[in-house]
């Protein structure tokens, strides 16, 4: 089973609206090497795991996939806010949709020579299961051979290119906003290479001769310096309420990247931070519930509660 708490895993910074570093973005969600890949990868990896003796490695892949689910929740909100309004409209809600504002600027313009025009069309200014360039996300991403060392050794060049990718889209931008999140990302990357390099080495597999580790230099980029500053590339998290996770046993010891440090995994979960509800948006005629609608809500409810006391007496209030 999955519980999910109502906090964003990492924090998104405020910055201007930018529909093309959105549609970057898009490679780091829903690209062959992207955040829904890694998450369905390891989620079916885990699900068709076979051998008990080797529980540890099932429970790493478990807690890395859960992980990722809230990275395609971070990623995902990220682009909505990144897509959310026009810097050049200032109407007023009141007024004609069509209208323009005092910037100068009709409500969706921005859309016809910025980014992906199906980000507007399609998903009323938010996140879509697609690719930078519009591709719709395919499960054939999913590489699940039931081998042990296969798995480990192709999810951890998984994690080295997607974090290859994402440094590319950091340097694409310098939107605060697609920032933060890149950051983050970059780091955690990193830290499941470093989980799954650990993973086989425990297994013998000398990975470090046969696939190393691109060099990205991203410490110079300051969001991942200050991340990498904290020790975020050294943990991993075990999502597990019934700390039943055997995953500790692997990510322990010296770290695979040989500089000196030591791998944690005594943290369920990171603490996160407030996740918010976007605000209505008229122009993409996505208003949530309107006055109507929650008029309409009230009387069918009276109407099932009327059923309801007809067949069993009135419900208490207690």
């Amino acid at each position: 089973m999955y519980f999910h708490v109502q906090r964003l895993i990492n924090d998104i910074a405020q910055d201007e609206p930018d529909p093309a570093a959105a549609n970057a973005l898009q490679e780091g969600l829903g690209g062959q090497f992207g955040e829904m890949r890694t998450m369905m990868q390891y989620l079916f990896q885990a699900m068709n795991f076979r051998g008990p003796a080797a529980k540890p490695y099932r429970d790493l892949l478990q807690g890395i996939g859960t992980e990722e689910i809230s990275h395609v929740e971070l990623i995902g909100t990220t682009i909505s806010r990144l897509l959310d309004g026009s810097p050049r409209y200032r109407g007023r809600p009141d007024e004609p949709l069509d209208k323009p504002g005092a910037g100068g600027a009709i409500p969706l313009e921005i859309a016809l020579d910025h980014g992906n025009i199906h980000h507007y069309l399609v998903g009323a200014q938010g996140a879509l299961p697609v690719d930078a360039a519009g591709n719709p996300w395919s499960g054939s991403y999913v590489y699940n051979s039931g081998n042990l060392p296969l798995d480990l050794l192709y999810n951890l060049m998984l994690e080295s290119t997607g974090r290859l990718q994402k440094c590319r889209i950091y340097e694409m931008t310098d939107n605060k906003t697609a920032r933060s999140t890149i950051a983050y990302l970059i780091v955690r990357d990193q830290a499941h290479e470093i989980a799954y390099a650990k993973a086989l080495e425990t297994l013998g597999v000398k990975w470090n001769a046969l696939l190393p580790i691109p060099k990205t230099n991203a410490e110079a980029f300051p969001e991942v310096k200050k991340l990498l500053d904290l020790g975020l590339h050294n943990k991993q998290y075990t999502f597990d309420l019934a700390t039943q996770s055997e995953a500790g046993k692997i990510f322990q010891g010296a770290s695979p990247a040989g500089d000196g440090s030591t791998l944690v995994a005594d943290e369920q979960a990171p603490e996160g931070v407030p996740s918010t509800i976007s605000v209505e948006r008229p122009e993409e005629f996505a208003p949530g519930l309107d006055p109507a609608l929650l008029e309409l809500i009230q009387a069918t409810a009276d109407l099932e509660m009327t059923a309801v006391d007809a067949s069993f007496g009135p419900v208490s209030s207690r």
